[in-house]
């Protein structure tokens, strides 16, 4: 097969280049680095060959123990180990310079629509007017989330930006010094990060990237569309979860939402004081750097002090009224750059980015629980209540809450963090704090809830500037999700919400809990089906909709590729905008530099167009919608088999890395929910879920039971059928693609040893026996040789990753063998399993 010239221009600036530079890791001045440096290699081909050989761990590490390394102590084998992880994790890093670097290149020989392409494609006046009309009115939101999937600490990030410009220079002095720094910075948290701190990690990147980019990239937006009109400041928007989740997490409470709200606040305003500083040196002109003084002066106390408020509508007078007289007195001279400071402050005015608030609606219904009893109107349960007496008690009496009259701390905290959203608004406007989300949005009440706290805190009827947003996730709930959004419009006191709220209603779908609930094939099917119903439902009753994804990283959790996904939508779902969450290593991955930023914002944007444009080509008809209903549905059955298997659940605690997601320093939240100690799937984070089954590189929630369903339907229809399916039907090939980039991160060679345990060795069978059947029906309706095979540079990317981390990989699972062996080093053993989960998350960089 002839390589595309992106392949090679890859293999020439990414895979050739770190095989150069990593050979600098050799020379390292660390004795103990430099020798597991000379001994990497000769790691990775052993076990290479062992795993192919079909030898087990333990087999491959004590042959090199004893014949390469010398090491017969066990504590010694255990130092190398512990040695040899640190060395995969600066590899990593080495690598994510390297090709990050060479990302701007790569990505200009892309079959990709960026957004320049996509105009060049519709150069006509009536294209370009729809393209304007479209952008007048949509939005492209990315919602940063604090889960714990991103380990690298702000030391380890600056070195990252560091070496990507010293490779793009091709400085080797430059680079080895950075790489000697890499060898002695810490890569682990001493302790778990706060949620405040996981702000600040997230809020480097707003800073760092997102600021300067995001008005280059509207102000070029606007000037492609230099002949149509085009004012949309909400055009790119950014969301913020870290200080506002707080669903399953106790460490956020009210007062650090306030602190994390302060800190987006004050952040912004050091952006808007380097922007004063380097337009004081240009505009020098009398009458106009005075404005600018004045701003800079102003913003130097707002950026350290909480309680000091610049206002961004004071800001832009000032700059106007200094844009005016630069145009009136001095021939519009550096124009442009008070331009582009006038676009940020407009685009990103008092707050940053969004933060929103999530909590769980059990803690709600505890909440208005505790209410009504101190109300006397229960005894001990609401459902001593019916509907309407429920309705009357949330809406008729005018109550007057306070705090302590519930019992928790947890309950107490939530109705003083919903009466400290209003003092956020006023430092921050609407803007910085406008969503209260709910998780597991099962009913009516979950919204209806909501809305009396609000009003129970003190709020007026006009003064609840919040959208109250269902987050459906179980497919229970997308299956009763019509019904309640019925009820929800049929209620008066919400009705009058959503009216003063422009109606507009923002809905969430969770892909990560629901592909954890109902499997791959069936919650993305089901996630399709409820946007179209729920898109009609809206609209016949005068609503429009915007639907809010939850989307992790992986395809198991309802990632994978972003804009093959979006165009995919059908012309019956709302496409007003395209809101979606972007979580851990998929900032760094996805937006951590300006070029990543661009590009994937500009894929976003114009999947919205593309939409536009082919919605109804995207439709389905009467027989394919039936065969992807009868794929779902065979496929559900084969997940939910598994998911009832005996060994379902002891498989994750006693053979995979499952417990140790909680025991890392990587994360504020705990990785479950409840108190339980015995382990419930529906308390299990997606989180920790799909990353076990990532560590252990089965990657079974990304394709499990869609081999299954395919094979069935091939017997049933024929094989032509399901490839017409493929081929004709865009949202099922994005899906099939994503699967394949889940099978494509799948080694079942690492524990092909559990295959004789006497436990687990048919649970494992059954497991390996849908990951071959997966593969080979894909490739199958693919018409492919290989997985991936439209994709060469993201294989390729995979491949190198997949080879990085394998020696890694292989201690993990020796490691996780020694811990069932309860030996005298079992402690050792089970820190050293810890240890591994960070280099192969960061290495995936879309594992969990």
């Amino acid at each position: 097969m002839q390589k595309s010239k992106r392949l090679i221009e890859f293999e020439k600036l990414v895979e050739n280049k770190f095989n150069v530079f990593n050979s600098l890791f050799l020379n390292l001045p660390f004795p103990k680095i430099s020798n597991t440096g000379i001994l990497i290699p000769l790691l990775h081909q052993q076990t290479s060959e062992g795993l192919a050989a079909h030898r087990s761990p333990s087999e491959i590490l004590g042959d090199f123990f004893s014949h390469h390394a010398q090491l017969d102590s066990e504590q010694g084998q255990i130092d190398f180990m512990f040695r040899v992880v640190q060395y995969v994790e600066r590899q990593v890093v080495l690598y994510d310079s390297v090709e990050d670097a060479a990302f701007p290149r790569v990505q200009e020989l892309s079959e990709t629509l960026n957004f320049r392409d996509f105009m060049r494609l519709h150069d006509n006046p009536t294209d370009e007017a729809k393209i304007a009309l479209k952008l007048q009115d949509f939005s492209a939101r990315v919602v940063f989330t604090a889960h714990p999937t991103q380990f690298y600490p702000p030391a380890v990030l600056d070195i990252i930006e560091r070496l990507r410009d010293l490779i793009e220079q091709n400085d080797i002095n430059g680079i080895d010094l950075h790489l000697q720094q890499l060898g002695l910075t810490s890569f682990i948290n001493s302790q778990k990060p706060t949620p405040l701190d996981e702000a600040r990690n997230i809020i480097y990147f707003l800073r760092n990237v997102f600021y300067n980019e995001m008005g280059r990239m509207y102000s070029d937006i606007k000037a492609f569309g230099a002949n149509q009109f085009i004012d949309n400041s909400d055009l790119i928007r950014l969301g913020f979860w870290p200080g506002g989740d707080r669903d399953g997490n106790p460490f956020v409470t009210a007062d650090i939402t306030r602190q994390v709200a302060d800190e987006l606040r004050m952040t912004l305003m050091k952006c808007y004081y380097q922007d004063m500083k380097l337009l004081e040196r240009k505009l020098t002109f009398k009458g106009v750097e005075e404005l600018i003084a004045d701003l800079r002066a102003k913003l130097y106390k707002a950026m350290f002090d909480p309680e000091v408020i610049v206002p961004s509508a004071f800001l832009r007078q000032q700059l106007e009224e200094a844009r005016r007289k630069l145009m009136l007195d001095y021939n519009g001279l550096f124009k442009e750059e008070l331009d582009l400071v006038l676009t940020k402050v407009t685009m990103f005015r008092d707050h940053f980015a969004t933060l929103d608030i999530r909590q769980d609606h059990s803690v709600h219904s505890e909440v208005v629980r505790e209410i009504l009893i101190a109300k006397g109107k229960i005894k001990s349960e609401v459902d001593e209540l019916d509907s309407k007496e429920l309705v009357a008690c949330l809406f008729d009496d005018n109550w007057a809450i306070e705090p302590d009259v519930c019992k928790s701390d947890l309950t107490r905290d939530t109705l003083h963090n919903i009466r400290n959203l209003a003092a956020i608004q006023k430092k921050n406007g609407e803007s910085g704090c406008n969503r209260y989300i709910i998780s597991n949005s099962e009913n009516v009440f979950s919204v209806l809830y909501v809305l009396a706290m609000f009003k129970w805190s003190g709020y007026a009827d006009e003064e609840i500037a919040f959208d109250i947003v269902p987050l459906f996730e179980s497919m229970q709930a997308m299956e009763h999700c019509e019904e309640i959004m019925e009820g929800l419009f049929a209620n008066p006191n919400y009705r009058a919400h959503l009216t003063r709220r422009e109606n507009i209603q923002t809905i969430m779908l969770g892909f990560s809990d629901g592909t954890k609930d109902g499997g791959y094939l069936k919650a993305n099917w089901s996630i399709f089906k409820t946007k179209e119903r729920l898109s009609a439902l809206c609209a016949a009753h005068g609503v429009e909709t915007i639907f809010f994804d939850g989307r992790g990283g992986p395809p198991a959790r309802g990632g994978g590729k972003t804009h093959s996904f979006y165009a995919a939508q059908s012309g019956k779902i709302s496409n007003k905008e395209i809101q979606l969450t972007i979580q851990g290593q998929t900032i760094t991955s996805m937006y951590g530099t300006c070029e990543q930023f661009r590009h994937n914002m500009e894929q976003l944007l114009t999947a919205g167009l593309s939409q536009n444009f082919n919605g109804d080509r995207n439709d389905l008809n009467t027989h394919q919608r039936e065969l992807m209903e009868q794929l779902a549905e065979i496929s559900f059955k084969k997940y939910g088999d598994l998911k009832a298997h005996p060994k379902f659940l002891p498989y994750l605690e006693n053979r995979s890395t499952l417990q140790y997601y909680s025991e890392a320093n990587i994360g504020s939240r705990p990785a479950k929910r409840g108190k339980s100690k015995k382990l419930e799937l529906k308390d299990l984070r997606a989180i920790s879920f799909v990353g076990c089954w990532s560590q252990a590189k089965q990657n079974v929630p990304g394709y499990f039971g869609l081999g299954t369903a395919l094979k069935t339907l091939e017997k049933e229809q024929g094989l032509p059928n399901l490839k017409a399916l493929y081929n004709e039907v865009p949202y099922f090939k994005a899906l099939v693609h994503n699967s394949m980039m889940s099978l494509s991160k799948t080694n079942f060679d690492l524990t092909r040893y559990m295959e004789k345990d006497p436990e687990y060795g048919e649970f494992w069978k059954v497991l390996f026996a849908e990951y071959e059947l997966s593969k080979q029906m894909l490739l199958a309706i693919a018409g492919y040789e290989v997985l991936m095979q439209e994709e060469p540079v993201s294989k390729k990317s995979i491949e190198i990753r997949e080879r990085i981390v394998l020696p890694l990989l292989l201690i993990q699972q020796y490691a996780l063998q020694q811990v069932e062996r309860n030996n005298t080093h079992r402690d050792a053993y089970h820190r050293l399993v810890s240890r591994t989960l960070y280099g192969n998350i960061n290495a995936s960089r879309n594992s969990v």
